[in-house]
């Protein structure tokens, strides 16, 4: 293994969050992590981000607001 380097570490990021790398592609950006604070405070907010997102996307909005966005949505659709 060997320290990809900041450039390498931040254009890969995103992959390396979501488990999309090569495993030595993964271990070099891993490697970098545990050696330069800057990027790994960078991958810290992506996994937060990456959590909000996820708990946002599994909430479902209230049974009535539901009801009535497809009673407008109906309603938009028969007059057109």
């Amino acid at each position: 293994m060997t320290d990809c380097g900041c450039a390498k570490a931040k254009k890969d990021l995103e992959e390396y969050l979501h488990n999309e790398l090569c495993r030595s592609d993964a271990a070099d950006i891993r490697e970098h992590l545990e050696s330069c604070a800057d990027c790994a405070q960078e991958h810290n907010v992506g996994i937060v981000l990456t959590e909000t997102v996820r708990r946002a996307c599994s909430e479902s909005a209230p049974e009535d607001l539901r009801v009535q966005v497809l009673a407008k949505l109906r309603a938009i659709q028969s007059t057109h």
